[in-house]
C-alpha cells in the first residue's frame, strides 16, 4: 500500500493535485487552514492509493511525498 504525505504548511491550496489524482482520493481540507491562510491537500481514502505519484509530479511547490 503506498502512502502519501503533505507538508501542508507549505501548501498553497492550488488543487492541481486534485485534478491529477486518477482515483479521485486528494482533495483540499475546507475544514482546516495552514500557516499561509490556505486550505491545504490531504488525501481522503489512503487505503485507495495507487503509489502512481502523478499528485506529486503536479505540485509546482513540491509539497507532497509519495512512498511505495
Amino acid at each position: 500500500m503506498a502512502k502519501v504525505t503533505f507538508d501542508t504548511d507549505r501548501c498553497k491550496g492550488c488543487g492541481l493535485c486534485v485534478a491529477a489524482c486518477p482515483k479521485g482520493i486528494v482533495s483540499l481540507a475546507h475544514e482546516r487552514i495552514n500557516a499561509k491562510g490556505y486550505h491545504p491537500a490531504e488525501v481522503v481514502d489512503m487505503d485507495k492509493c495507487v503509489g502512481c505519484a502523478s499528485c506529486a509530479r503536479m505540485c509546482p511547490d513540491c509539497v507532497i511525498t509519495v512512498e511505495r
